[in-house]
């Protein structure tokens, strides 16, 4: 595990369109299913990653405070090759074990990691209701052994000024966890 930081995707890209394999019921999704004018949340993750693990239980309270406002996706893009716990089936465990239900999509290609130009695992990336991004970058300044309380206060605060109509700030912090496993 190397240490690595988001590359901080420039404010106002559009949202890269895909179409990938969720492994919560084996069919493809696609970036189209975002236009139904809600705010989308795109989580870039994995399995085995201490800096996602870390955010279990937070991404599920994220969920159940925002899920009817906001559409989440979680997308892995890891090779599964020489990192088989990140695998379709492993994802789908993983999901089920932690309750959650929204969209987990294999990257197989990582096709879609290098068009968000991700980096590390976590990162995330909040785009408004025109699929523009607003927010990329970390939750909140927390990580494994830091002993900072886990709030999600950065993306929380995105998330809440976006779907409020206020200003987001452009000061934001990169993620940092996981370097992405590319083949």
């Amino acid at each position: 595990m190397a240490l690595t930081y988001s590359s901080m995707l420039e404010l106002g890209s559009k949202m890269p369109h895909f179409e990938l394999k969720n492994v919560m019921n084996d069919k493809m999704y696609a970036s189209t299913s975002f236009f139904n004018k809600k705010p989308s949340l795109i989580m870039v993750i994995c399995n085995h990653c201490p800096y996602v693990i870390h955010y279990h239980e937070e991404l599920k309270k994220m969920n159940n405070d925002f899920k009817d406002r906001i559409d989440f996706v979680a997308i892995s893009s890891n090779d599964i090759i020489n990192y088989p716990q990140d695998g379709p089936k492993q994802m789908k465990q993983l999901f089920k074990d932690l309750g959650l239900s929204f969209p987990y999509l294999f990257d197989e290609t990582q096709n879609v990691a290098r068009a968000l130009k991700a980096e590390c695992t976590p990162e995330f990336y909040l785009y408004n209701n025109k699929n523009m991004l607003v927010y990329r970058g970390r939750m909140d300044n927390s990580s494994p052994g830091n002993d900072i309380e886990i709030t999600g206060n950065d993306l929380r605060s995105a998330c809440t000024n976006l779907l409020n109509g206020n200003t987001i700030s452009s000061n934001q912090h990169p993620s940092m966890g996981c370097n992405i496993k590319w083949k």
